[in-house]
């Protein structure tokens, strides 16, 4: 909370120094990764990785279901807000992606995506070099737009959110035997990391300058893997843990190298774990009543159309004490805990 105070002085701040009109602290959001930030690309793909439909969105504003695989925002709609926007960034593959939307950024993202490319074609998904290259045809279209000097400015100055890998583990290498059979978890760790490492890399070089990339959720926390993985026990699973805690520091000390090998790049790591895992763990501390179920359903195993749909039978009545929505994604209430925690890292990246 104080990160969030701290954020909206600085907004205030250049509401006074723009004449009382309040301006975004950065020029655009781009977003990049998977089902926990797609806010409706997948609304375009011929997919059964959707949540366009009730009761998905139903507290959001009026009560529309988006795409995005919650209740109501994301954390980085949050996170938007905090940093001054009134809208958010546009889901690419939308027609209304074009136009003025253009200049407050975009979200490439995609449910069933990853930094493995497989993981994205077993669900018909935007791989992330797609995703990159979405991002290379959105540059030529601003520049269109705005000029070259005003969109190289838009570029360098706007915030990058790379949000990976719960689904390459999650839908992929945990239920893929020609994966968890031929590499360990370390292994596979390695290689997303590096493929991470490598897409950051590019971004850098299309000009991107302020790089966020979020760690891996308490994996074994979440009500699916509880259920598929937990023999029985309503508790996590420490093992998914374990495997989320290693990938983790593996991706800080990539940071930290990119950190020192470009030294005009302001990079960050957003800590998703830590927050998520205190809910789980200490959900009354925060209010919160509900940590092991989703609202959706039995809170077990639905996630999207599989049985998370208008009708579910059991979906709870009030999200707003459910640490998750459904069996995999965290509620509008858990994202608000989630986005106030990454603010605390994100100002450096904004200021």
């Amino acid at each position: 909370m104080e990160a969030r105070c701290l954020l909206l002085l600085a907004v205030l701040l250049l509401a006074g120094a723009h004449g009382g009109e309040a301006q975004p602290l950065v020029p655009g959001v781009f977003t990049f990764g998977d089902s926990s930030v797609d806010i409706g690309n997948n609304d375009y793909l011929h997919t059964l990785i959707k949540a366009d439909f009730p009761p998905y969105g139903r507290d959001f504003p009026n009560r529309v279901a988006t795409g995005r695989f919650c209740n109501g925002k994301l954390a980085t709609d949050i996170t938007a807000d905090t940093l001054g926007f009134t809208s958010y960034p546009p889901a690419y593959l939308s027609p209304q992606a074009s136009g003025k939307n253009l200049l407050i950024g975009a979200n490439f993202a995609s449910a069933g995506s990853g930094y493995y490319d497989h993981t994205a074609l077993m669900y018909h998904a935007i791989p992330f070099s797609q995703q990159l290259e979405y991002f290379r045809e959105y540059q030529s279209k601003l520049t269109a737009f705005a000029g070259s000097s005003q969109a190289k400015s838009i570029i360098s100055g706007s915030l990058y959110i790379v949000s990976f890998g719960a689904s390459d583990f999650v839908q992929n290498y945990y239920i893929n035997p020609l994966l968890f059979k031929t590499q360990t978890v370390d292994q596979f760790s390695d290689r997303l990391v590096s493929i991470f490492v490598n897409s950051a890399t590019q971004l850098y070089g299309m000009g991107a300058r302020r790089i966020a990339v979020t760690t891996l959720p308490p994996l074994g926390c979440l009500p699916a893997a509880i259920t598929l993985f937990g023999h029985g026990s309503t508790g996590c699973v420490s093992r998914l843990n374990s495997d989320s805690q290693r990938f983790n520091g593996k991706m800080s000390a990539a940071v930290s190298s990119l950190a020192k090998r470009y030294h005009d790049l302001k990079i960050a790591v957003f800590d998703i774990y830590t927050p998520l895992y205190s809910l789980v763990t200490s959900p009354g501390d925060q209010g919160f009543t509900e940590a092991k179920r989703g609202c959706c359903g039995t809170g077990k195993v639905e996630f999207t159309v599989f049985l998370c749909n208008p009708k579910s039978v059991g979906t709870c009545p009030n999200a707003t004490t459910y640490v998750f929505w459904d069996a995999v994604h965290p509620s509008e209430a858990a994202n608000q805990v989630i986005a106030d925690a990454l603010l605390v890292t994100g100002i450096d990246l904004v200021t």
